[in-house]
């Protein structure tokens, strides 16, 4: 075996905790920056915000498009994560499932200005609303079919449709300072209680 094969076939090792920590930070960072500013954000913010320089952001994600679909990534996986221990801290399923949808009304907030750049023609972002769906529908079910399974709620919602009502009602939350969507969501989530 030369130089050349080694390591062929094998998986990636992991990265450092200091460096999966440095990454996290980076893009809790950029997050907090997005929602501010939207994804076009200048690098030099999202630095300042995570304390580094921005060559430590550049060697971590060298172009934007990689930070923003590691951010995206990142938040699918905070809030795929969330669903599961809301049910077990959460005073009732019913409980959880509105915990979970507050967080996901952040999480949809989060993306102000990535629709425009989701048309661009980046490969990367082809695969994004697929990853979207394959991680938080499951979850959103889990939750559904708990406060289902309760008495807390009706049995016949789907978890898409709860998630895409969710998402019309967030939409122009960003251009209009009159309307409150996340109490709109609210209300949307006490009218899911089953009639006593």
């Amino acid at each position: 075996m030369n130089d050349g094969d080694e390591g062929a076939g094998q998986e990636p090792r992991p990265k450092r905790a200091d460096a999966r920590r440095n990454e996290e930070t980076l893009l809790n960072a950029a997050a907090t920056v997005f929602l501010t500013s939207g994804v076009e954000a200048p690098v030099r913010d999202i630095a300042a915000e995570a304390g580094v320089g921005m060559g430590t952001i550049y060697r971590h994600f060298p172009t934007r498009a990689d930070l923003i679909i590691a951010v995206y990534r990142h938040q699918v996986e905070r809030l795929a994560e969330s669903g599961p221990a809301l049910l077990e801290t959460s005073a009732t399923p019913h409980a959880a499932l509105g915990e979970w949808i507050d967080l996901f009304v952040d999480f949809l907030v989060t993306k102000h200005g990535l629709a425009g750049v989701l048309q661009s023609d980046n490969a990367g972002f082809e695969t994004l609303h697929a990853y979207f769906l394959d991680r938080l529908v499951p979850v959103c079910t889990q939750l559904l079919d708990a406060a289902a399974e309760s008495g807390e709620i009706r049995s016949d919602l789907q978890a898409y449709e709860l998630m895409r009502g969710v998402g019309n009602l967030c939409i122009g939350a960003d251009s209009d300072s009159l309307y409150d969507a996340r109490r709109l969501v609210e209300l949307l989530v006490a009218g899911l209680r089953q009639p006593r």
